[in-house]
């Protein structure tokens, strides 16, 4: 029902907030946005893990993990055709049932087919390419149900449900799985469960969700195309973006600002998990989901929202290189590991923290390029931009560092890798003093 024509309960009354049931109807967001981000996490974070574990080399889990990111770098492509099927509210449903659909195939996968890696593959990528429609929908979903400024005051409730999914997902679930290992001594059985548990909260989400999402209007006949066309209109923007001056020497600088973290990205996980005589820490799943997937998502959150605070006191052209250089000193912890091996759990959780704070923070300066390739005129590109260019100029390094690692080992890899960061900001000094010369 359209929302000039909506008086019902089940019209979108939390657009304008008022009312003794306000509150009670906009607790949506954070269930939406958390079960959006519980299959995210595990394509993106707690893959890998899955690779490795069942026997898939560190050179195939890594380009594995990095093709999971296709549908997260193609999704906007299809922007304006999931708006025209329009009916938001039964987009999110389906979906939703699709995870757990899925999670429990891959459940199954686990315990029928150990050692088939592909098997394990191809069921992460179709939960990848539902995570990345279920974004664009809640998304929408979002902007359709909130007016601008209810959005920005119900953006930290999102952004909180956001990063406790991810918690709960890379830090509890790994550190479950890891608990059960030792139990049952069977890796298959151990992930079996583990999928079933997040496929029981998906569902509980799902069901709750069946309920509480206002309805929406239905797609217009007006718009209808095919997907083609509508690939065919976002190709147009991005045609329209790269008349931009020099967007493409920007697109290079931020690929280089990004380096140093693309190839950290599932290295450091394959560092803690590989064994000492690998030249890896040698840590237990539970010690991994403790001190990279709780105390490190929490380290990324803080330094995430104090980057974007401060981006909101401060011109981003003044405070650029308070970004820049914390984003390229992420890699220098876990250079200095490879000589000193952390003695205890606190130490690895004390020095994922900086670690991961850095990256948080310094991966804000992202929007300084986004917006610059966006223009003035395509700002309300910004959001359907950010992901996909980000995840395009990372996948190439975050795909080769398992074989990268496997041929140069851990301490010159990581070496390497902190090395690349001058080299940005080298290139981006230049760049940036011919701007401000050329204006």
């Amino acid at each position: 029902m359209k929302e000039s024509q909506s008086t019902n309960v089940s019209a979108p009354l939390p657009r304008d907030g008022q009312g003794s049931g306000a509150s009670t109807r906009t607790v949506w967001i954070a269930t939406l946005f958390a079960a959006e981000e519980i299959p995210a996490s595990i394509v993106t974070y707690v893959a890998v893990l899955m690779f490795l574990q069942t026997e898939t080399s560190p050179a195939i889990a890594t380009c594995y993990c990095g093709l999971l990111f296709l549908p997260w770098v193609l999704k906007s492509f299809l922007r304006s055709y999931v708006r025209r099927m329009g009916n938001f509210r039964r987009q999110l449903q389906w979906l939703e049932l699709s995870f757990v659909a899925v999670l429990m195939a891959l459940a199954f996968t686990f315990l029928r087919y150990t050692h088939r890696s592909l098997f394990l593959f191809v069921g992460l990528f179709v939960l990848s390419f539902l995570s990345a429609w279920h974004e664009l929908v809640a998304r929408m979903y979002y902007e359709r149900m909130l007016r601008p400024h209810l959005q920005r005051i119900y953006n930290t409730r999102k952004i909180i449900a956001s990063q406790s999914a991810v918690v709960l997902t890379y830090g509890l679930l790994i550190m479950f799985v890891g608990a059960l290992q030792v139990v049952y001594r069977r890796i298959p059985r151990s992930w079996n469960e583990g999928c079933y548990l997040m496929a029981g909260v998906l569902l509980l989400f799902a069901l709750y969700h069946l309920f509480a999402l206002h309805h929406t209007n239905v797609a217009d006949p007006r718009l209808h195309g095919s997907a083609i066309k509508a690939v065919r209109e976002e190709m147009q923007v991005i045609d329209r973006i790269r008349h931009k001056p020099h967007w493409l020497r920007y697109v290079a600088g931020m690929a280089l600002l990004l380096l140093p973290q693309s190839l950290m990205f599932y290295s450091r996980v394959l560092f803690l998990y590989m064994p000492k005589t690998e030249g890896g820490l040698g840590c237990t799943m539970q010690e991994i989901g403790f001190a990279q997937g709780t105390v490190g998502v929490i380290a990324f959150s803080i330094g995430m929202l104090l980057g974007r605070q401060l981006m909101r006191w401060a011109d981003v052209h003044r405070v650029f290189w308070w970004y820049a250089i914390p984003l390229g000193l992420s890699p220098v912890f876990y250079l200095l590991m490879t000589f000193e091996p952390p003695m205890s759990l606190m130490t690895l959780s004390i020095a994922t923290f900086q670690a991961q704070f850095f990256f948080g923070f310094g991966l804000n300066v992202a929007m300084y390029f986004i917006r610059y390739i966006s223009g003035e005129r395509y700002r309300n590109t910004i959001n359907y931009l950010y992901i996909p260019l980000v995840a395009t100029v990372m996948l190439p390094a975050m795909a080769t560092s398992g074989w990268l690692v496997n041929q140069l080992g851990f301490r010159t890899f990581f070496l390497i890798d902190v090395l690349t960061a001058p080299v940005s900001w080298l290139y981006l000094y230049v760049i940036l003093k011919v701007k401000k010369l050329k204006s």
